[in-house]
């Protein structure tokens, strides 16, 4: 999330994604994509505890006069000639409640937050686990859901195999690392073939830093920007139908959305089979203005390329840059009180005002959130341990003011 519509605490937040919530498996904010989740989105997702699971439907949607939950229509079908409607989740969620049941009845799509990312897939060179990938596609594939393929190369989880070599002859190491990334992206698209519908082929490869166009990561210090010519190219030979997208944070900041649409003019000046723009919206109650979310979608319009919100989430914090370096943090709001309940008719003010952006542009093609409940969010631990309720359903799956507010024109948040 970006307080105060700071790059650099967007930045802060990227930079610390992983070490969040390492857990074994790294997941996305990158994701966007990130993660993963910076980002990420598509950014790092962790559990709730089981204290923080325990705010009840009532609770944690802040009004005692919200809808009957039996009566909440299907985001897929809501918003089906608009654009398709996913959530990001990993497939140990997929069986569980109340994540299984929403999925089913609203998921149009579904976005992998950790386990089609390079780490954990790309075991070594030309070695791969698709055990937990494959698992999510076959939830996918059994309820007629369509899978975002997230992310074939992002900094945060590009296993280190793919740097090992002697760079005492750099014409030749550049040659070896090449091959490894063309390689992967060929072997990794090739075993998804016909079950994604889009990647997000590059991950985060803007800089946030003004005095520079891209992210000076390893991939960019070793090819400069050539390295995401070679993804996207090696992406389209292995599958020519599947949809590829660059997907970013912080898209609806000016000064960042220009550098990322230098680096995506560049690309179409070359050739470069790219299809859209991933817009990871990891956003916050007061930031962006509906206005900001507007002009970042024209801007890629304007490329002729399709837009997808891939990471959304709206955290209820509006926090100081400061938080982002470990202070001034605001204290966690409590279910019930006047602050939380006034928290959530904000957040549902936020998302009417977005969704209403999105649908008015048919270069929007799909709307993904970053979790499905409140029960399950990164932003549980991000910036600080503190429990957050950024999504349209609460922890027990009851639909959130937020979700009123955007299927019925009439609700009153």
């Amino acid at each position: 999330m970006m307080p105060s519509g700071k790059p650099t605490d967007q930045m802060n937040r990227r930079g610390l994604l992983l070490s969040v919530a390492a857990s074994g498996l790294v997941a996305a904010c990158g994701g966007g994509g990130g993660g993963s989740s910076g980002g990420g989105g598509g950014g790092s997702s962790s559990s709730s505890s089981s204290s923080s699971s325990s705010a009840s439907s009532s609770s944690s949607s802040s009004s005692s006069s919200l809808p009957d939950p039996a009566t909440a229509p299907s985001l897929k079908t809501q918003f089906a000639s608009h654009f398709k409607i996913g959530f990001a989740v990993d497939p140990w969620l997929t069986s569980q409640s109340p994540t299984h049941d929403l999925l089913l009845k609203h998921a149009s799509t579904i976005t992998a937050e950790s386990v089609m990312k390079a780490n954990p897939i790309g075991v070594s060179a030309g070695v791969y686990d698709f055990t937990q990938a494959d698992a999510l596609i076959a939830f996918a594939q059994a309820n007629g859901i369509n899978v975002r393929g997230h992310a074939l190369v992002w900094h945060q989880t590009s296993p280190s195999w793919f740097f090992d070599g002697d760079r005492s002859d750099m014409t030749a190491y550049k040659a070896l690392v090449r091959s490894r990334l063309e390689t992967y992206v060929t072997d990794v698209v090739t075993h998804f073939k016909g079950k994604v519908y889009c990647w997000d082929v590059v991950n985060e490869v803007t800089s946030d830093d003004a005095s520079a166009t891209y992210r000076n990561s390893d991939w960019y210090q070793i090819f400069g920007s050539d390295f995401i010519d070679y993804a996207f190219r090696a992406a389209r030979a292995a599958d020519p139908s599947v949809k590829l997208f660059i997907n970013e944070y912080s898209t609806e900041d000016a000064a960042k959305r220009g550098r990322l649409m230098t680096i995506v003019q560049g690309m179409l000046d070359r050739g470069v089979p790219v299809d859209g723009v991933g817009h990871q919206m990891h956003i916050n109650t007061g930031y962006p203005s509906a206005a900001q979310v507007e002009a970042a979608l024209s801007d890629v319009e304007a490329k002729g390329l399709i837009n997808h919100v891939t990471e959304m989430d709206v955290s209820i914090y509006n926090d100081s840059g400061s938080c982002y370096s470990g202070t001034g943090c605001l204290p966690a709001l409590t279910p019930g009180t006047a602050a939380f309940n006034t928290a959530m008719t904000t957040q549902a003010q936020k998302y009417r005002e977005l969704f209403n952006v999105f649908t008015a542009h048919t270069s929007v093609q799909a709307v993904t959130m970053w979790g499905v409940a409140d029960n399950h969010t990164w932003l549980d631990n991000y910036p600080v341990a503190r429990k957050n309720y950024p999504l349209l359903f609460d922890a027990a799956g009851g639909p959130k003011a937020a979700f009123w507010a955007i299927v019925d024109p009439g609700f009153t948040p």
